[in-house]
C-alpha cells in the first residue's frame, strides 16, 4: 500500500455521529472483492439525489470541498458491520485521513491495514477542527505522522496518539501482506533447511 507520511489538503466536515459502514458503502456495493471502484458509492444514499445527480447540500459535493484528502466526522464514526469495503471507498475516493472523537473497533483496525490513518481526538479538539474546516479551501490543513500532530491553517498544533506499531506500517507502506514479504529472506532460508532435514516432507 501507499505510504503515509504528511498529508496537506483541505478537511471536509461531516456533522453526523454514527456514522455506519452502510452509510459509508452501502450493501448494493459489496458484490465486488476489489479494491478499487468503490469511491463512486462512497456515502452514496447522502451524495446522490433519487435521479442520480449529485446532491448540492452534501459536504463532499460542495465546490469548497471537492477532492478533499481528510475527513472530519462526529462520534463513532466507522460502527455497524465490519465490512471492509468501507475504508476501501474511502480511499478510492481519495480519503487517506479521518479524524474523530472515536471509532469503531473493526473499522479503525481495517483502516491502518488500507493505508489510511484514523485519528482519536478530543471534542474540543474536533470542535475546533470543526471551525477551520468550515472555512473551507481557505483553510488547509497538514497532518504530520512522524511527528504525530494536526497543524491548522493559523498555525495551531494538535498532537495524536497513535500505536507505535501501525504507525510504522504506514510510514513504510506495509500491509499485512507487505509485512510478510519483508521476512521473504527468513521465510526461504528455514523453507531450504526444512528441505534438508525432510526432504521427503
Amino acid at each position: 500500500m501507499d505510504t503515509f507520511t504528511t498529508l496537506t489538503g483541505v478537511a471536509a466536515p461531516l456533522h453526523l455521529v454514527n456514522v455506519d459502514t452502510d452509510m459509508i458503502i452501502p450493501k448494493q456495493y459489496l458484490k465486488t472483492i476489489k479494491r478499487t471502484g468503490l469511491g463512486v458509492g462512497l456515502f452514496s444514499e447522502m451524495r446522490y439525489m433519487e435521479d442520480g445527480s449529485d446532491n448540492p447540500d452534501f459536504v463532499l459535493n460542495k465546490p469548497a470541498y471537492k477532492g478533499a484528502p481528510i475527513l472530519i466526522a462526529g462520534d463513532n464514526f466507522g460502527c455497524g458491520s465490519s465490512r471492509e469495503h468501507a475504508p476501501w471507498a474511502l480511499l478510492d475516493f481519495g480519503i487517506r485521513c479521518v479524524i474523530s472523537t472515536s471509532f469503531a473497533d473493526i473499522f479503525y483496525n481495517n483502516c491502518f491495514k488500507n493505508g489510511i490513518l484514523p485519528i482519536k481526538v478530543t471534542p474540543e479538539q474536533l470542535a475546533a477542527l470543526f471551525d477551520d474546516a468550515a472555512r473551507g479551501a481557505n483553510a488547509k490543513i497538514t497532518v504530520d505522522l512522524e511527528s504525530q500532530t494536526i497543524t491548522g491553517p493559523d498555525g495551531g498544533s494538535i498532537s495524536f496518539e497513535v500505536d507505535a506499531f501501525r504507525k510504522h506500517c504506514l510510514l513504510n507502506g506495509l500491509d499485512d501482506i507487505g509485512l510478510t514479504q519483508v521476512k521473504a529472506d527468513k521465510i526461504k532460508s528455514f523453507e531450504e533447511k526444512l528441505a534438508e532435514e525432510r526432504p521427503w516432507a
